[in-house]
Parts: structure tokens; sequence; C-alpha cells
């Protein structure tokens, strides 16, 4: 069955980066000048992705209308002969055929999930947590996508992160089936230090089968007193394999302050329009 529908997560508080997000949702901070969900969004348009569900949450109404239509502003660009700039914002409505569903209180990335279980039927779907940038070619999603056609069950992405990290994580213990590829023997969230099978963690994408929903609904709050997505894919392990792909691009964590800037150097430094202005300025800085 060809993969069409994705859920995006984007109901979190976004408490590492306040005050901004007391009022701003940390999936709406631009990132040079696209918020960082367009950024997600688009990568799952480049995976082959048509429907979208965005879990949001109290606050995020600036989500709903950054993908809406906005008339007035067409009109006003369209009059002072922007057009350029026109182009631009209709482009954002036709990304995808987006949906909205409200997570009613933040009880995790598992709870969450269940909002999207009508939406998604029985069908597989991919997963992209809402605040991380992951820039890849092929997109990470798309990857995610041909693994599952290949094993037809549960597959992560994964990245190495140092072991003073891994408590911050999900984290595997894999077994390497071929190159960059694992089966997951078991999987951990947020394990201490001597407690972690490996340094290989979760990094947001996903591609899941809807089985997934009866665990999610089965297994009680984990880490934090949440509803954790890892603890639902460790249940289903007595059921089900679960293979891990080994992410090698770049991910950008927009939650964490240094994360969100460094995304905003790098991704700037990319560009044509003004990579070079920021590579000069950088090297004037003498640090």
């Amino acid at each position: 069955m060809k993969i069409t529908k994705a859920v995006i997560p984007a109901a979190g508080l976004g408490t590492r980066l306040l005050p901004a997000t007391k009022a701003q949702p940390k999936e709406m901070l631009p990132v040079v000048d696209k918020p960082v969900l367009h950024y997600v969004v688009e990568e799952a348009v480049k995976s082959g992705i048509e429907d979208i569900l965005i879990i949001t949450g109290r606050g995020k109404r600036a989500i709903v209308d950054y993908f809406d239509a906005y008339p007035e502003l067409e009109h006003h660009l369209m009059k002072s002969g922007k057009y350029d700039l026109l182009e631009e914002i209709r482009k954002v409505t036709e990304l995808a055929n987006i949906y909205y569903v409200r997570q009613k209180s933040p009880r995790g990335l598992g709870d969450a999930l269940l909002y999207a279980e009508r939406f998604v039927g029985d069908e597989p779907f991919a997963v992209l947590l809402g605040d991380d940038i992951v820039i890849s070619n092929p997109p990470c999603t798309k990857s995610l996508i041909e693994l599952y056609e290949e094993y037809k069950t549960n597959v992560i992405a994964v990245e190495e992160v140092s072991r003073e990290d891994v408590s911050k994580y999900g984290i595997i213990d894999p077994e390497e089936v071929a190159d960059g590829i694992y089966r997951v023997k078991d999987i951990i969230e947020k394990p201490k230090i001597d407690e972690a099978p490996s340094n290989l963690a979760t990094m947001g994408r996903y591609v899941l089968t809807p089985k997934i929903f009866d665990y999610l609904k089965r297994i009680g709050p984990g880490y934090g007193g949440e509803i954790q997505l890892t603890d639902a894919l460790r249940a289903s392990l007595k059921d089900y394999e679960l293979y891990a792909f080994h992410f090698r691009g770049k991910r950008y964590d927009i939650g964490d302050k240094f994360g969100f800037i460094k995304a905003n150097i790098e991704l700037a430094l990319e560009r044509e329009d003004i990579g070079k202005k920021v590579r000069d300025y950088l090297k004037s800085l003498k640090i």
C-alpha cells in the first residue's frame, strides 16, 4: 500500500524556548525566512505524502493561519507588483492537503498520535515531529517509506548521539542486518547513561502501521508522566519486528536554543541570496 498520509505532532508547549514561545508556537519560529513547520511539511511532500494531519494545541492558531489562503495580502502584493512574493505565499497554501486536530492537554507524543487514529484509518503512515528540521537527499522520510515497503512493519530513523546525551532520547538496542539498517531488539525512553544499550537515538521520523494505536491505548504513562511512543514501540516488539534506519544527514532540534541558532546560521549559509553575506559577516567577527 502506497504511503500518502503523514501526521505532524505540533502541540508541545515549547518550554525550552521560553519566553519567546509564550505567544509564538516554536514550530512557527522563523529559520531564515520560513517557519520551522514549513520545512517539515516540505520534507513530507518531497517524500510522496499528499495528506497531512497537524496535531496542534492551545495557542497554536498561527499554524492554521500560515497554511491558509490570505486574499488581502495576495491582493496587496499583486497591486504592488511583487509577483515573486505572491507566488511564494501561494505555494504555501498548495503544498499538500492539510488537516488539523487539537490535543486537549499536553500528555506526550503517544497521546498526541492517538488523535490521528481516524485520519489514518487502516493505512500505514509517516510521523514527522514538528520541531525538527531534517536535511538530506533523499529526504529522511522517503528513505523510511522505502524501508517500510521492504519490511512491512514499523520503522524509525536513528542517529548517533554522544553518551552524555543518551538520557535525552529514546535509545535502541540494535542488531545490524544491512549497512545502516538495524533490527531493534529493545528501545528505551531516556535511559540513564549506564543503562543505555547503545548511542543510537530516535530522531523524530517514523513510519508506523495503524496497529501502533492498540499499543498506545494499552500502555500507561511513562517517562515524565506522559504517554510515550517509545513505550508503545517497545510493547509491540513482543508481536512485531521494528527496524531502524541510521540517518546520516543533518538534523536541527529547533526546540533547543543552540539548535535553533545553528539552523539559522547553517541554512542561511546555503542560500544563494544571502549565503555570501552571512559568510563574510561571520569571518569579520574574528572570534
